[in-house]
């Protein structure tokens, strides 16, 4: 009976021991199944990434011709936002219909949507770039036609920057694309505060010329007040002035003595001086006349009303 013992736990052993070696070899031994579906992933990725590549360079040509627009010859280009997702767009159909449609199952759909995804970034970036480069382009012109209209125009800095704030606005929301991240806040709020200081700073020259005028205008009255003054002051010396101003010069012929009278404001002046002829030589020895005529006489008359 116990030898029967013995020979049944030999047995029951012997095939533990059996099972336990299977065991251990099935479990080293990769299943078959996953092998083939890593090896089809990579092979499926790598096929993604060759129509990736071919659908970027394809994209580029156009990304060119927009930097040669914006950056080179500092153009902008009307409705940017609308051509940067219509290129988006046209490279993702390509992508859709050039990738490889074969594979199935999670890991090619991964792969698919990962490439997906890397091209429409690769595509969004230099997009972007010449986004900021047109916002900058857009808010030069806003504030070029901000400067003309306060200008050129009797309207208040106010409504000339609210003018060219609405210009800065439209042309900046035609140039974003709508499924993106693009924004242009940060542009505009730049553009309000140069307004604002560009505002300022005309404010304070305009203030400045007034009192400038104010104060040439104090001036002039200031004078008149003097010269009033001394018209008053004259007038109590020496009486009521005339309206008259005559003045008389006769040079003595043969001689060159010149005699000069004046009668201003109610005073009578004579004055007699020497100023040799230099044309007498030209004249003859008598010159024009030998008694007064209007070659040496000369007379000024001036009334004042």
């Amino acid at each position: 009976m116990r030898a029967c013992l013995f020979a049944i736990a030999a047995i029951s052993s012997m095939g533990a021991s059996s099972a336990f070696h299977s065991s251990r070899n099935s479990a080293s031994a990769p299943p078959s199944f996953l092998l083939s579906i890593r090896g089809g992933a990579n092979e499926y990725e790598a096929k993604f990434e060759g129509v990736k590549a071919s659908v970027i360079e394809k994209a580029a040509n156009k990304i060119e011709e927009a930097r040669r627009k914006i950056v080179d010859e500092g153009t902008i280009i009307p409705d940017f936002g609308a051509k940067a997702d219509a290129i988006c767009s046209a490279a993702i159909e390509e992508f859709a219909k050039s990738a490889p449609s074969e594979a199935e199952g999670s890991a090619s759909s991964s792969a698919y949507a990962r490439k997906l995804q890397e091209l429409e970034s690769s595509l969004d970036a230099p997009l972007q770039v010449l986004y900021l480069r047109q916002l900058t382009l857009l808010r030069e012109q806003a504030l070029s036609s901000y400067k003309s209209a306060s200008k050129a125009s009797d309207a208040s800095d106010y409504e000339a920057m609210l003018a060219a704030d609405s210009q800065f606005l439209r042309a900046a929301e035609s140039s974003t694309r709508k499924s993106s991240s693009w924004t242009y806040e940060a542009d505009r709020s730049h553009l309000q505060s140069i307004m604002s200081e560009f505002a300022t700073t005309h404010k304070k020259l305009t203030e400045t010329q007034v009192k400038s005028s104010q104060q040439q205008s104090t001036a002039m009255q200031f004078l008149q007040h003097q010269q009033q003054m001394i018209q008053q002051l004259q007038m109590q010396l020496y009486g009521q002035s005339s309206p008259w101003n005559v003045g008389v010069a006769y040079r003595i012929p043969d001689t060159n003595f010149n005699l000069q009278g004046s009668y201003q404001q109610g005073r009578a002046n004579l004055q007699l001086s020497c100023v040799p002829d230099e044309y007498a030589p030209m004249l003859g020895p008598n010159g024009f006349t030998n008694g007064v005529g209007p070659g040496n006489l000369g007379l000024s008359l001036n009334l004042s009303i």
